[in-house]
């Protein structure tokens, strides 16, 4: 459970964040409603789909916001741009589990963009026996945020809600 928490902590930080720490920044998304499919191999969740509410203000304040988070967990967080897109390498450490991910960015942040993800994750409470896995985000633009909507809320699966600007739940989420 701490190693998919973890796991899902790093992926929605990399996925909702519009830059970060490194040498390139990721460029903002479109303004609007965003879904979100999450998929994993390998997890007893196998698939996951959220939508996300943003606009330029609070994709600029995710980089800000997340960005120390990443600087306080990850020993090594980089974003380069490629001729395809972006990749992001990076090395974590969250509640005992040391996380080495490589992900591969691409779309045009404006209709859709895709994350794949390849991680390995080591220690932890169920041992240092060594986990990999595959995540694959798929996000498409949807239009306007619905009426009930302000910019930053996410709708999680069950209808669980939150908004990013209180980044002290999303941290939250994260073992210790």
């Amino acid at each position: 459970m701490t190693r998919k928490l973890a796991l899902l902590g790093s992926t929605l930080c990399l996925a909702l964040s519009a830059g970060s720490a490194g040498a390139d920044d990721l460029p903002v998304r479109k303004a609007g409603l965003w879904e979100m499919k999450l998929v994993t191999s390998g997890s007893p969740v196998p698939e996951m789909t959220m939508q996300h509410c943003t606009d330029e203000t609070v994709d600029k304040e995710m980089s800000n916001n997340v960005s120390p988070m990443a600087k306080q967990i990850c020993a090594k967080q980089e974003i380069k741009k490629t001729a395809t897109g972006y990749v992001s390498d990076s090395e974590c450490s969250v509640a005992g589990v040391s996380t080495t991910s490589h992900a591969e960015i691409t779309g045009d942040f404006n209709s859709a963009y895709t994350v794949k993800t390849t991680s390995h994750a080591q220690g932890g409470v169920a041992g240092a026996a060594g986990r990999d896995n595959t995540t694959k985000l798929q996000a498409k633009w949807l239009g306007a945020c619905k009426p009930e909507q302000k910019p930053g809320d996410i709708v999680m699966p069950g209808g669980f809600k939150m908004n990013v600007r209180d980044m002290d739940k999303l941290k939250a989420l994260l073992p210790k």
